[in-house]
C-alpha cells in the first residue's frame, strides 16, 4: 500500500542554537549570514545598556535600555541569562524566546560563554553551542582594529579578555575555526541540519513509522 501521509504527521521541536566568541572572531557576521539563508531560525535580541554603535538599530541588533529598566527586568525575572561585559550588560528576555520555540522555530542565541552557562543551567533539553576560534591572535587583533567601533583602549582590553574567553572552549559541542566565513557558514549550516534530524526532536516520528509498518 501507498503511504497517503507523507512526512506531514511528523513535526519538529524548535531548537536553540548557541554562537559564542571572543570579539572581532566574526560571530555577527557569520550569525547574520546563517539567518540570511535560513527561514527556520530567528535571532534572540538581547537588550543591553550598552551605546548604539554606528548603523546598528534598537529592536534589531539588540533593543537599547538604560541600566535602571535593565535591573527592573532582572527583578521581575524576565531573562533566560544576563551577563556584565566591559562595564555594559547584556541579556537575553524570556517571552520572545518562548515564542518563537513555541511556533517550532529555532532561535539563534549571540551570546558569550557566561550566558551559555546560564542556558544550561536551567536545564534546557534543545540547547546547542558552537564556540567560534579566530584563526590566530594577530588576526583577531587586526579585526578589532579594522572595524574601528571602539577605541584603542577598549581593543586592549577586549585582547586581554579574548585569552580568558578562549579557555571556554571545552564547554562547547561544536569548534569552528573561521579562517574563512563562507567555510564556515557551511559547517554551521551542516550543525544545524544534523541537530534538527536527530531522533528525539522529530516529534511524531514514532507514530509515522509505526504507519509505515503497519503498510500505511
Amino acid at each position: 500500500m501507498s503511504n497517503d501521509n507523507g512526512t506531514s504527521a511528523i513535526q519538529r521541536r524548535g531548537l536553540m542554537l548557541v554562537l559564542s566568541s571572543p570579539s572581532g572572531a566574526g560571530k555577527t557576521t557569520l550569525s547574520r549570514q546563517l539567518l540570511d539563508n535560513d527561514n527556520q531560525i530567528r535571532l534572540s535580541v538581547s537588550c543591553t545598556t550598552r551605546q548604539k554603535r554606528p548603523g546598528e538599530r534598537d529592536g534589531v541588533d539588540y533593543r537599547f535600555v538604560d541600566p535602571p529598566t535593565f535591573r527592573g527586568m532582572i527583578e521581575r525575572r524576565e531573562f533566560l541569562e544576563y551577563a556584565e561585559v566591559f562595564g555594559n550588560y547584556y541579556g537575553t528576555p524570556r517571552g520572545p524566546v518562548d515564542e518563537i520555540l513555541g511556533a517550532g522555530m529555532d532561535v539563534l542565541f549571540d551570546i558569550d560563554w557566561q550566558g551559555t552557562q546560564q542556558l544550561r543551567d536551567k536545564g534546557r533539553a534543545d540547547l546547542v553551542t558552537v564556540f567560534i576560534l579566530p584563526p590566530s591572535t594577530r588576526d583577531l587583533e587586526k579585526r578589532l582594529l579594522t572595524r574601528a567601533q571602539d577605541s584603542k583602549d577598549t581593543v586592549a582590553l577586549r585582547m586581554m579578555k579574548a585569552a580568558d574567553e578562549m579557555s571556554h572552549w571545552a564547554e562547547y559541542d561544536y569548534v569552528v575555526v573561521n579562517s574563512d566565513i563562507g567555510t564556515s557558514l557551511t559547517s554551521l549550516k551542516a550543525i544545524l541540519t544534523a541537530e534538527r534530524l536527530k531522533r528525539e526532536r522529530q516529534v511524531g516520528l514514532s507514530v509515522f513509522v509505526k504507519g509505515l509498518r503497519e503498510g500505511r
